[in-house]
């Protein structure tokens, strides 16, 4: 939990606040918008939230924080126990946010998919009890697809768990040397039916995207919805080789999709159209920067 006496003095004044161990990893924004704002270095409280449903959304955002920045000066216990309960959070049909962001991947995002064919891990939260016990519900985990080396989390014991494989890029397999399936080169490959692999280096050398059913992409952190610019953006920071990157994210205009579903940044669901006309626009603004050799 948050130490009151770390609390930063970017907090307005009330009941939830952020303390100074806060890495600026974005999920709280993501989850609580109306609560919480970047202020620098670190997210800070921009205004309390008020009624019932923006205080559940704080108490998401409390729980899934990696590394327990947030606090409650006086808890409401009925409805931090609901907003347990809340996780995963189902996003669309059978693709669910985990929730509980792991500060091992510095809070990535990780989801979950059920499929017929075998129940899929994209990326790794913390490891819980309450996550272990939902996908056991849901009929355990057969791959956990890993979108590069950052955002491990916690695989190695989910992937023991529930005897999943690992899946990786060799560019990344440092990350997790005894992975059990190793993705080489560059083209997409079919890994299960209506399962495309898709590699986008750029962030880092074996960054990967997943591309679900011809609707769902996740793109770990090679592509985000931002909601500054209100359109799509490739990663800033960290980025291993800049043109790379661009041409990776030309490579996705092949194929259709309505959902960005990220590890760092918001996601976002669009008409496949209008997806499209979104990722076309990143490109013309990422161009005028990065000229492409």
């Amino acid at each position: 939990m948050a130490d009151r006496a770390k609390r930063l003095p970017t907090n307005v004044d009330g009941n939830f606040f952020v303390d100074s161990t806060c890495i600026n990893c974005d999920t709280c924004r993501q989850l609580a918008p109306a609560s919480f704002a970047e202020n620098g270095e670190f997210s800070s409280v921009s205004r309390q939230p008020e009624g019932e449903r923006e205080r559940y959304r704080a108490y998401q955002a409390l729980l899934a924080c990696p590394v327990g920045s947030i606090g409650a000066i006086v808890p409401d216990k009925a409805q931090m126990r609901a907003a347990t309960e809340s996780f995963p959070i189902r996003i669309a049909s059978d693709v669910y946010y985990n929730g509980f962001n792991s500060e091992k991947s510095y809070g990535a995002n990780s989801y979950f998919v059920r499929h017929p064919g075998g129940n899929w891990l994209i990326d790794s939260p913390r490891y819980m009890k309450r996550l272990e016990d939902f996908f056991e519900r849901m009929g355990g985990v057969q791959y956990i697809f890993l979108t590069h080396e950052d955002d491990i989390g916690d695989a190695p014991r989910y992937a023991k768990r529930f005897g999943a494989k690992r899946i990786i890029h060799r560019a990344d397999a440092d990350a997790q040397p005894d992975a059990e399936w190793i993705v080489d080169g560059l083209e997409p490959m079919t890994a299960v039916p209506g399962f495309t692999i898709i590699p986008v280096p750029g962030h880092t050398d074996g960054s990967m995207a997943l591309h679900v059913a011809g609707r769902y992409l996740f793109t770990g952190d090679h592509m985000s919805w931002d909601r500054e610019i209100n359109g799509l953006r490739l990663a800033m920071v960290y980025v291993w080789d800049e043109a790379t990157l661009r041409r990776s994210a030309a490579k996705l205009s092949e194929c259709s999709f309505e959902w960005v579903l990220p590890g760092h940044g918001d996601r976002m669901h669009l008409p496949a159209e209008r997806m499209k006309e979104e990722l076309r626009l990143l490109l013309e603004r990422r161009e005028e920067k990065i000229p492409i050799p």
